[in-house]
C-alpha cells in the first residue's frame, strides 16, 4: 500500500449525540465507557471508523447495535479536532446527532452499553470534550427545529398538541403562548387531525393528529420558522 512519507498516523472515531423525548422531557442518552481511560464514566456513544467505512457508516453502524435499527434520523454536528480532546492518542472525532422515538425504542436499546436516559439540563459529568459536544448539538438542534420540523422525529405516530408543545418548551427552555403556537403549526398543513382523544391527560381530552408524510419531507426543503429567531442560541 502507497502511503505519504513522512505523516503521522493519527485515529479517527465518531461520537453520537442521541436524544429522545419521552412525552415529558427531552432526555440524552449516555453509557458508561466500558475501558480505559476513564473506564465505568458518562461518555456519548461512539466507536472508531473502520478501513471500509465512511464516517456516517460509521455513526450508522454504532446506532444500530445500540438500538438494532436502521434509518434512524441523523445528521453531522461538527469535527472535534483538538490534540489533546483525548488523554491517550491524537483522536479525531466527527460527531452526529440522532432523534428518536423513545417509547418506540426504549425496548430495543442494547443493554451491553449500560445505556442510562438523562435530562438534558441534568446530565452527568461527561468525560474527554463530550460536555461540549452536547451543548453544540443543543444549539444546532434549536437552529434546525426553528426552521424545519425535525423534532417530529421526536414522537409517536399520533400525539396531541400540548405534548408537541411541551416539546418545543423543553428545547428551547421557554413558554410558548398556547394560542399562537396552535394556530402556527396548524398553519403548516403539516398535521392530520385523527378522531380519537387522549383522555387521560385532560377531562375534555387532546385530540390526537399525526404528521402528513409528503408535507414532512416538503419542510425539510424549505423554511417553515416554527420558532421567533431570538430564541435560537
Amino acid at each position: 500500500m502507497r502511503r505519504y512519507s513522512q505523516q503521522k498516523r493519527f485515529l479517527f472515531a465518531v461520537d453520537c449525540i442521541i436524544f429522545g423525548y419521552d412525552g415529558l422531557e427531552l432526555k440524552l442518552l449516555v453509557i458508561q465507557r466500558g475501558f480505559e481511560p476513564c473506564k465505568g464514566k458518562w461518555s456519548l456513544v461512539g466507536g472508531f471508523v473502520q478501513d471500509h467505512e465512511s464516517a456516517e457508516d460509521a455513526a450508522g453502524r454504532v446506532l444500530k447495535e445500540l438500538t438494532g435499527l436502521d434509518g434512524l434520523y441523523m445528521e453531522q454536528l461538527h469535527a472535534f479536532t483538538q490534540p489533546n480532546r483525548d488523554e491517550v492518542e491524537r483522536t479525531i472525532s466527527v460527531a452526529y446527532f440522532s432523534l428518536i422515538d423513545f417509547q418506540k425504542y426504549k425496548q430495543q436499546i442494547n443493554e451491553d452499553y449500560h445505556p442510562v436516559w438523562f435530562p438534558i439540563n441534568q446530565l452527568p459529568e461527561l468525560i474527554f470534550d463530550h460536555q461540549k459536544i452536547v451543548e453544540l448539538a443543543k444549539e444546532k438542534l434549536r437552529y434546525k427545529a426553528a426552521l424545519h420540523p425535525l423534532l417530529f422525529e421526536l414522537l409517536p405516530a399520533k400525539f396531541t398538541l400540548p405534548q408537541l408543545q411541551n416539546l418545543y418548551t423543553c428545547v428551547y427552555n421557554i413558554e410558548f403562548d398556547k394560542g399562537n403556537f396552535t394556530r402556527k403549526l396548524l398553519s403548516t398543513n403539516l398535521l392530520l387531525k385523527l378522531k380519537d382523544k387522549d383522555k387521560l391527560n385532560s377531562k375534555k381530552g387532546a385530540f390526537y393528529y399525526k404528521v402528513d408524510p409528503k408535507r414532512y419531507n416538503a419542510g425539510f426543503t424549505s423554511f417553515l420558522n416554527f420558532v421567533p429567531s431570538q430564541y435560537v442560541k
